[in-house]
């Protein structure tokens, strides 16, 4: 009875090895795509992010990008925990798989309360930014970061072409134009004399609306890989302790 009964643990053990071992490889994997997601959200028109003027975005991504690191070196501490069959080990991964949990859920949540103050801080701070920092002397990131934003979003001013009309740009670089040169359609040197639709874009909310609907593609992709994958970990938390119940105290 009783060789019935360890044979039916080893037979337990056996499975939640295998279980675990494939949930680390899977694990690793996610481990590099969470990495992945995080560089992308800041490479990816990384000149916009100088024109917000709270860290909380790049903060998110950061966070991401570190625990997609933890992730990948966590994933082989848990094959190796798996192979050896040694309950420390198994413990320091189940530790290491509650802080990058943590860490993943900050990350979910500082996407969620940005999305909700996003409108308010783009609307306070963006027009600032770009009327009274375009073509200014040692603002050439934010000149850059505009001119990119206006011709990528296809768009015009912050709220709308109108914003051009002062500022310190208008006053002391505009010239003979009416708005910046990357507000045209097709941009050429001097092309922003002309702020009719025909040649400039002309879109409803101007730049704010774009760069919203922008930022906000981003967080949602941000806060679903931190979520979704912080749900994966309580998977793996789960497998490990019982691999660490059904494990029989080493004799040392």
């Amino acid at each position: 009875m009783a060789d019935a009964e360890d044979k039916t643990n080893t037979c337990g053990t056996i499975c939640l090895k295998y279980l675990l071992f494939i949930f680390n490889v899977f694990f690793w994997l996610a481990g590099g795509a969470v990495m992945a997601v995080g560089i992308w959200t800041l490479v990816d028109k990384s000149d916009y992010i100088s024109l917000l003027s709270s860290s909380t975005y790049s903060a998110a991504a950061f966070i991401l990008i570190g625990a997609g690191a933890v992730v990948v070196l966590t994933g082989m501490l848990g094959c190796c925990a798996t192979i050896r069959e040694q309950r420390g080990l198994l413990i320091v991964f189940f530790v290491l798989l509650l802080l990058i949990f943590l860490l993943e859920i900050t990350a979910g949540i500082l996407a969620y309360v940005y999305y909700q103050e996003l409108n308010t801080e783009l609307r306070t701070d963006l027009k600032e930014r770009m009327v009274q920092n375009y073509q200014q002397p040692g603002q050439e990131h934010i000149t850059r970061a505009i001119d990119n934003l206006q011709q990528d979003l296809k768009c015009c001013g912050s709220n709308s072409s109108a914003d051009w009309r002062e500022g310190a740009w208008r006053l002391n670089f505009a010239g003979r134009r009416l708005v910046p040169d990357s507000c045209c359609k097709t941009p050429t040197p001097g092309c922003g004399v002309r702020d009719h639709p025909s040649n400039i874009y002309k879109v409803e909310g101007g730049c704010i609306s774009k760069l919203e609907e922008f930022i906000l593609q981003h967080l949602i992709v941000l806060g679903s890989v931190g979520l979704g994958i912080a749900f994966v970990q309580i998977v793996g938390m789960i497998f490990t302790c019982c691999l660490y119940q059904s494990l029989k105290e080493e004799i040392y």
